[in-house]
């Protein structure tokens, strides 16, 4: 039966970038796991098939012969066949000319006696929403975090006999790959006997089936630092997943998301926050206390007359700078607020400064302005 295109296994675009790709399959994988469908054949099938797709489109080299040549890139009697055939090899060939060249090749050298290792573990990310508060001052999450842990029953190793090493892959010597030369090309691709670590084991661990790794879910406490902000990430060095036969975990980066406040906006290292007047302070001006980041209140002077959209500024009242015992500033918005709902004194004494207003309008200066602006406009257009 004909193999399925490598895009359409893994449900991608032929443009998909890198990590497109990444995701598709990391999606498909935790589907179809054989730790997830234990017994099911189709499910095991499934999985190789993501596996062999990934692995040829996840590699620059790899793809561009896979898009230039389909299936046939990788075997025998594809385009090229004649120039010394398709098929792995272990010496000579440009496989020697590039290890002469670059040293080692995809982080060993082929062939080299001891160099296998295991697949070192997955990264994983993790968000974790936090108060804008929170962020100010710090504080501390707990995460459930789905991953991969050491199996218990081979103490990680993989083996059901846990004094028994691996032994060295005698297909790719411990590299982990092996190369495929058809023509001018040269395609490594994870070696098909020990899938990729190097090392192959005799006696299984029925657990983990030679993974050394299962699949739990792990709880984890994680300081957040004063002073993060809305999409800062947070690296803990292996407190990834773990790493098969022993290799090392990986990382968790946990992507910081900060909600919106109700009062406080934050710009950097200040913080906004806007504070309604009644129209009779701001005209006659008095003192108002507003709220501050850090729980305290502060008392601002409003001076007589202020306007919608004034500002002032409260220093050292402003948020937290990460790493830094320095604060920034406070700037305290001014909106002048329309009276509704009047009593009928409120109206009568309104009424009586309108009337007074008519008279003496050097107290609006803006209006006043903005007035004799449009009266000259309208003179102008009747010229």
């Amino acid at each position: 039966m004909a193999k399925q295109d490598y895009y359409a296994t893994l449900g991608v675009a032929r443009d998909a970038g890198p990590d497109d790709l990444k995701k598709a399959y990391r999606k498909l994988a935790m589907q179809f796991h054989p730790d997830r469908n234990p017994n099911n054949k189709d499910a095991e099938a499934k999985f190789k098939e993501l596996n062999e797709a990934y692995d040829v489109l996840k590699d620059e080299q790899k793809r561009a012969a896979y898009d230039r040549y389909g299936h046939a890139a990788f075997e025998n009697g594809g385009p090229g066949a004649g120039a010394g055939g398709f098929g792995f090899t272990d010496g000579g060939g440009l496989g020697d000319i590039f290890d002469q060249m670059f040293g080692q090749f995809a982080g060993g050298r082929r062939g080299g006696p001891g160099a296998g290792r295991a697949h070192a573990g997955a990264d994983i990310r993790q968000q974790v929403e936090i108060d804008l508060t929170e962020a100010f001052s710090g504080t501390k999450v707990t995460l459930r975090v789905p991953t991969r842990v050491a199996c218990e029953s081979c103490s990680g190793t993989g083996s059901a006999d846990k004094s028994k090493a691996a032994a060295t892959c005698a297909t790719c010597q411990g590299a982990g790959k092996v190369r495929a030369q058809q023509g001018f090309f040269l395609i490594e691709r994870t070696c098909p006997t020990c899938g990729g670590s190097g090392r192959t084991i005799s006696n299984p661990c029925r657990v983990c089936r030679g993974q050394g790794t299962v699949q739990r879910e792990r709880s984890l406490q994680v300081s957040i630092p004063a002073g993060v902000e809305d999409g800062n990430r947070i690296r803990l060095s292996g407190e990834g997943e773990a790493g098969g036969q022993g290799a090392p975990s990986g990382d968790l980066y946990v992507h910081i998301a900060v909600r919106p406040h109700p009062i406080f906006q934050r710009d950097g290292a200040n913080v906004l926050v806007r504070v309604p007047l009644r129209m009779s302070l701001a005209a006659l001006g008095g003192d108002v206390e507003v709220p501050s980041i850090d729980g305290t209140k502060a008392k601002v002077k409003i001076p007589p007359g202020t306007q919608t959209g004034d500002q002032f500024r409260l220093r050292g009242k402003g948020f937290s700078v990460l790493r830094n015992v320095g604060r920034g500033d406070m700037y305290v918005q001014v909106m002048v607020e329309t009276p509704l709902h009047l009593t009928r004194k409120q109206r009568e004494l309104l009424e009586a400064f309108e009337a007074e207003a008519e008279h003496n309008t050097a107290g609006h200066p803006e209006s006043e302005g903005f007035f004799a602006k449009v009266k000259e406009f309208f003179e102008g257009a009747k010229d």
